[in-house]
C-alpha cells in the first residue's frame, strides 16, 4: 500500500467511525482518512440529549457486552480503544416483562430471543404445542436453507409461543415481525444448531450450550454520561478529517480510484479517494452505487426499513414496577411496542427528587401511517397506553421528548445473508476498493455495526495492499 493513500468513509454513524478508527490503527502513517457526514452531527442513531435536567438517550441506549463466542463485544473493544473502558456502566435492574392480558408477566428465563429451551418455563406466558416439536429423523434446516423465524416457531411450538414470546422480542430489537424476519440473519446461533438438531428445543439448548452465560453476569452496558461520549471519543481516536454537512451526491470510478461529488448542484465540490467505505443505510448507498453497478444497486436498494418513534416522558414520582421495562405483543393492538423504565434500569440515572424517565418505542414495520401524528399527539398516546399496559394511570409528565427515526431499522427477510454475500462478491470482483458496511447488511445493534465497519476497513486496506 503506497504512502499517502486517501480513504473516504461516507457516513458518520458508529459504523463509519469504527471503520475510521480501524483504518487509523492499521493503515500506514500518512494515510488520509476523511469522514463525510451529511447531517450536522456524528453518531447517526447514537444521540444523547437532556430531558427535565437529566441525561437521556435519543436513540440506542446500550450495547451487548459479549459477542457470540463469549469474548468482549466489538462495542466494548471500541470503547476501550477510545479511552472509555473504565467508563462503562451496567443496568442495576435487568428483569423485564411482557404485557399480556392487562398484566406485566416476567419474561421467562432460559429462552433464546424468546424461543424456549424449557417448555415448562414459559407456561405462565404461552402454551407451547410440545407434541409438534417431534423428531422427524433429520435436521430442522438443510445446510444452506433459511426460513422466517415465525414460520419455524409456529410449526414446531405453536402460535402462542410465536405471538407472545418470539414476536415481541424480535419486535423490540428490529421493530419487525417474526413471520417476516430471517432466522439466519436475526438468530444465527439458532440457525447453526437447527442444521444439526432434530427438534427446536434441542436446537435452542445446543445454541445456549455453545455460548454459556455466567449466572448474574451483566449482559448490557452503556457509557457513563451517554453514548454521545463514545461517538466523540471514536471520532478523536480515528484522527480523521470530519466533514459535517457534506452530502456525497455522486460516486464515480476513475483510473486512479474514486471521485466524490459533494455540495450543491450548481457549485459541486470534487474530492478524490483511493478507496471508499460506504457506511450508509441501504437506500442512499444504492443511489451512489447506481452509476457504478446497477445490478448491485438494485439489490441493495431492495432492503426495507421500519420507522419508529421514541417518546420519553419525565414523570413526577410514578408508581412503577421494579422492572427494567416491558415488551408488548402485537396482538395487544397498541402503538407502543416496548417501554424502558430508564431511571429504574440504570441506577446511575436515578434522581433524588423521585422524577422518573420512561421511554416508549412506538411503531412496527408496516405501521408508518400510525406514526403520522404530531409530537403532542404521539406523546399523549404513549402516556395513555403506558398507563393501560402497566395497569394504572400515570401522572402527567413534567416534560417530554419525541424522537422520530424514519427508516431506522433494517428488515432482514429469509435469504438476506445470501443477498449480502452476492453484493459483496460482485463489488470485490469488480471494485475491490469499495465496500459497503452497516446495519443494513450485518445486523442491528452497536456491536454489529462496529464490527461491520471494522471489517470494511480491513477489506479496503487489503485491496489497497494488493494493488500497490
Amino acid at each position: 500500500m503506497r504512502a499517502g493513500a486517501r480513504i473516504a468513509v461516507i457516513g458518520g454513524g458508529i459504523t463509519g467511525l469504527a471503520a475510521a478508527v480501524r483504518l487509523r490503527d492499521r493503515a500506514p502513517a500518512g494515510t488520509e482518512i476523511t469522514v463525510y457526514e451529511r447531517s450536522g452531527a456524528l453518531g447517526g442513531k447514537l444521540s444523547t440529549g437532556t430531558l427535565a435536567g437529566s441525561m437521556v438517550e435519543l436513540g440506542a441506549e446500550s450495547f451487548l457486552l459479549r459477542d457470540p463466542s463469549g469474548a468482549d463485544s466489538a462495542a466494548v473493544e471500541l470503547a476501550r480503544r477510545a479511552g472509555l473502558g473504565d467508563e462503562l456502566v451496567h443496568p442495576t435492574v435487568g428483569r423485564a416483562a411482557l404485557a399480556i392480558g392487562g398484566d406485566l408477566r416476567p419474561i421467562p428465563p432460559g429462552t433464546l430471543v424468546g424461543v424456549p429451551g424449557d417448555l415448562a418455563a414459559v407456561s405462565a406466558v404461552a402454551r407451547p404445542d410440545a407434541a409438534a416439536d417431534r423428531d422427524s429423523g433429520g435436521p430442522l434446516l438443510a445446510p444452506d436453507a433459511d426460513v422466517a423465524v415465525g414460520a419455524l416457531v409456529r410449526r414446531r411450538l405453536g402460535d402462542e409461543v410465536a405471538d407472545r414470546l418470539v414476536d415481541p422480542m424480535l419486535g423490540g430489537v428490529y421493530a419487525g415481525r417474526a413471520d417476516e424476519l430471517s432466522l439466519a440473519a436475526t438468530m444465527p446461533a439458532l440457525a447453526r444448531t437447527a442444521r444439526t438438531e432434530h427438534t427446536l428445543v434441542a436446537a435452542v439448548r445446543a445454541a445456549q450450550a455453545a455460548a454459556p452465560r455466567r449466572p448474574g453476569a451483566p449482559v448490557f452496558a452503556t457509557v457513563a454520561g451517554g453514548l454521545g461520549r463514545l461517538v466523540a471519543a471514536a471520532a478523536t481516536a480515528s484522527g480523521a478529517t470530519v466533514r459535517l454537512g457534506s452530502t456525497v451526491r455522486e460516486l464515480h470510478r476513475t483510473a486512479a480510484g474514486w471521485r466524490l461529488v459533494l455540495g450543491p448542484v450548481p457549485e459541486p465540490e470534487l474530492a478524490q479517494a483511493d478507496a471508499v467505505v460506504l457506511a450508509l443505510p441501504a437506500r442512499p448507498a444504492a443511489r451512489l452505487l447506481t452509476g457504478i453497478d446497477r445490478s448491485v444497486a438494485e439489490r441493495v436498494g431492495r432492503l426495507d426499513y421500519a420507522s419508529v418513534a421514541l417518546v420519553t416522558l419525565a414523570l413526577p414520582a410514578p408508581a412503577l414496577p421494579a422492572l427494567s421495562g416491558f415488551l408488548v405483543p402485537a396482538e395487544a393492538g397498541s402503538l407502543v411496542k416496548a417501554a424502558t423504565f430508564v431511571t429504574t434500569k440504570w441506577g446511575h440515572l436515578a434522581r433524588p427528587d423521585g422524577v422518573a424517565l420512561v421511554r416508549a418505542s412506538l411503531g412496527r414495520h408496516g405501521e408508518q401511517e400510525r406514526l403520522h401524528r404530531s409530537d403532542a399527539e404521539l406523546a399523549a398516546l404513549a402516556h395513555r397506553e403506558l398507563g393501560e399496559l402497566t395497569g394504572a394511570p400515570l401522572p402527567a409528565p413534567i416534560d417530554r421528548h419525541v424522537q422520530r427515526w424514519g427508516g431506522a431499522l433494517p428488515q432482514y427477510p429469509p435469504g438476506h445473508l445470501a443477498e449480502v454475500s452476492a453484493v459483496r462478491a460482485a463489488l470485490r470482483a469488480a471494485h475491490p476498493t469499495l465496500v459497503v458496511a452497516g446495519a443494513g447488511y450485518d445486523g442491528v445493534g452497536i456491536p454489529a455495526c462496529v464490527r461491520s465497519g471494522e471489517t470494511g476497513a480491513e477489506e479496503v486496506l487489503k485491496a489497497l495492499e494488493a494493488s500497490a
